[in-house]
């Protein structure tokens, strides 16, 4: 499998193009910003973008949606959209192949109600869901108690050497693991969810008191 992670801009985005490698087809993330540069490269490469996802209605990943649309004759799609050729719905546990692969969608509301990850092979690409060291926003209470199953009940289920592709450049590094997050980072090491509620609600106290 081939992964090409871009710097987009914005506010440190991330855009992917993930392929498999034998048949040639390929999808699209978050193609905000610059969807022209990745059409191109995928066309470099040889690859059919067949697929192209946001992971949330969020600005900052929808901003490319009308251009690749137009560059490539088929709409984005989001959460609870259905993708036109299988006809399958963009929902929780739906599978769409690619190639010899099979792209898995994974419903994880919290930081927005419509927001999904992808799971292929050995990556996860987590959007605002998940970051590196890190995790996305929410804006209350209810919201970060859905982000918490989310993340636990869903993401930390996936096998431990799963790659964690987020959706910003908001770590010390541009990828993580499973593994390495169940382990290190501050939000996903809280023993329960008020623990993880009041660090949400203190996160800039401990980033002073963690050098962070």
């Amino acid at each position: 499998m081939f992964v090409k992670q871009f710097d987009l801009g914005g506010d440190r985005n991330y855009g992917y193009l993930v392929a498999d490698e034998e048949s040639k087809k390929a999808f699209v993330i978050d193609p905000s910003y610059i969807p022209q540069e990745i059409v191109e490269f995928a066309k470099d490469k040889g690859f059919e973008i067949i697929y192209t996802f946001s992971t949330h209605s969020h600005h900052d990943h929808v901003d490319g949606n009308e251009e690749i649309a137009k560059l490539l004759g088929r709409d984005v799609l989001l959460y609870g959209d259905i993708e036109p050729t299988t006809g399958l719905k963009i929902d929780d546990g739906t599978k769409l192949p690619l190639g010899e692969l099979e792209l898995t969608i994974i419903h994880t509301p919290g930081h927005r109600d419509d927001h999904i990850c992808l799971f292929i092979e050995n990556a996860v690409f987590t959007g605002d869901t998940l970051f590196v060291g890190k995790i996305g926003g929410t804006w209350s209470d209810e919201d970060a108690k859905v982000q918490y199953n989310s993340l636990h009940n869903k993401l930390l289920k996936l096998p431990s050497s799963t790659i964690v592709y987020p959706g910003h450049n908001y770590g010390k590094k541009q990828t993580s693991t499973i593994e390495e997050e169940k382990t290190t980072n501050p939000f996903l090491i809280q023993p329960n969810f008020e623990k993880f509620l009041y660090l949400k609600k203190n996160w800039s106290q401990y980033k002073k008191e963690h050098n962070l």
